[in-house]
């Protein structure tokens, strides 16, 4: 992306919700014809971890807090592991059989439709019943029943939910932790933006240069301009 494709970007993004903005995101990095929005999760994630490795770099870098103590976990991983495609990519026309029962891959609309859900289970219910693609009309699933569908769609599509491992340092807590690609993605775009529009501000207020003067400057001029004003 060019700077100024990511000011527009955050400009669209800034005042949607967190699944619509990663939807959003996901979009401008997708080559698939389809919407973001109805892409298999693991689609829209690999996506997203290809439009970072491009805007801003293969490694990902984070931190967390340990569950049992607070303790502050750093992480890093090549991003690349993640926007490299598949053996078999998941399709969203793809079914996945689960004993008597059909699903197809849940989508960022089938998590949109599960968040009106007041709990965490009900959510879950939700997500599966969109999903579901089979005639059998019985879908009273029992929590064993519900742990086995989500594993299937999981081993289905493998990158819908990205876990990290943790190993406390500070106490015997170990624990997997989900990473909010979107959510990481989106942080990335909204420091840049910030430098960017620090940038402008000072050498419109130093030259008098407009924004579009100055946003077609390549990086490392305008970083040397920005030097010689705040020397």
């Amino acid at each position: 992306m060019t700077q100024a494709e990511v000011l527009t970007l955050w400009e669209a993004g800034r005042s949607l919700g967190a699944l619509d903005r990663t939807v959003l995101v996901a979009s401008v990095a997708s080559l698939d014809k389809r919407s973001a929005a109805d892409l298999p999760l693991g689609a829209r994630n690999r996506s997203l971890a290809q439009l970072h490795c491009d805007a801003f770099g293969g490694i990902l870098r984070g931190y967390t807090s340990c569950r049992a103590c607070g303790e502050h976990l750093e992480f890093e991983f090549d991003g690349h592991t993640l926007a490299a495609p598949a053996a078999t990519e998941p399709s969203v026309s793809q079914l996945v059989p689960v004993g008597k029962w059909l699903f197809r891959l849940p989508t960022s609309r089938d998590l949109a439709i599960a968040a009106g859900e007041p709990g965490e289970q009900a959510a879950a219910k939700r997500l599966l019943v969109s999903c579901y693609s089979g005639t059998e009309p019985d879908t009273n699933w029992t929590d064993e029943d519900m742990n086995i569908i989500g594993q299937r769609l999981s081993e289905a599509d493998p990158l819908a939910e990205i876990l990290l491992h943790f190993d406390c340092p500070s106490c015997p807590a170990s624990f997997d932790e989900s990473l909010d690609l979107g959510g990481f993605v989106w942080a990335e775009i909204e420091s840049q933006a910030r430098r960017i529009f620090q940038h402008v501000h000072l050498l419109a207020s130093a030259y008098g240069w407009s924004e579009s003067e100055i946003l077609a400057l390549s990086p490392a001029r305008r970083r040397a301009y920005v030097e010689l004003v705040q020397a």
